[in-house]
């Protein structure tokens, strides 16, 4: 299978127009012999790609104290505390602003209450409610960890669209990174990746191409 991957990629970049930016490249996997309206059969999980995401990810970070001096040292994108939290149940706009802005967010566990009142409405609908941590985790390990993973999961649709990596990365890495996205469904799936009814990749601008 790695090969096919690995061709697949090959071709998305060859055939790929150049452009004046490091495009993305996206697999997308159609699954078969699933019944989405059970619950059973839908899921979310968070998958570290063993070669990292080749581009940067924005994470906020919601904790005080030495949690937070933590974060700071970590050089997390925003820390947000307690009065920033409530300043943004005041302002929904920069509330929405700071949800878009962020990948991922962090929250020190006992300020969960606070971010379910006053972010929740925004992060709720986005799939970005924070992970909640305890006040004595350590940042940076959290941080790192974050920083090469990306979000899958099924819910309406029998398919699953995700990063896994940039053009600038080798076609062996990227083929890794997908390897790691099917081991999640041979985890989830009854008959893991075998349920794979066809797999594409494609770059943010160029067309897909079919892996199986």
């Amino acid at each position: 299978m790695t090969q096919e991957i690995m061709e697949a990629v090959k071709k998305a970049k060859d055939e790929s127009k150049p452009r004046n930016f490091t495009q993305s490249i996206d697999v997308i996997i159609n699954i078969k012999d699933l019944d989405v309206k059970k619950p059973e059969n839908r899921f979310d999980e968070e998958v570290a790609l063993p070669n990292g995401r080749g581009k940067d990810v924005k994470i906020g970070f919601i904790a005080d104290g030495e949690l937070a001096v933590q974060a700071k040292n970590a050089g997390i994108d925003l820390v947000v505390t307690k009065a920033d939290l409530e300043e943004y149940g005041k302002d929904r706009k920069q509330a929405k602003k700071v949800a878009n802005a962020h990948d991922f967010f962090v929250a020190q566990a006992d300020m969960m209450p606070l971010v379910g009142r006053f972010l929740g409405p925004v992060l709720g609908p986005r799939k970005k409610m924070p992970k909640p941590v305890p006040a004595n985790a350590k940042a940076e390990p959290l941080i790192k960890r974050l920083r090469t993973t990306v979000k899958i999961g099924v819910k309406d649709q029998p398919s699953i669209q995700t990063l896994v990596g940039t053009q600038d990365m080798s076609d062996e890495q990227i083929a890794e990174n997908i390897e790691a996205i099917l081991t999640v469904l041979d985890r989830n799936l009854e008959k893991g990746r075998n349920q794979v009814k066809s797999m594409f990749v494609k770059t943010t601008m160029g067309s897909v191409v079919r892996v199986i």
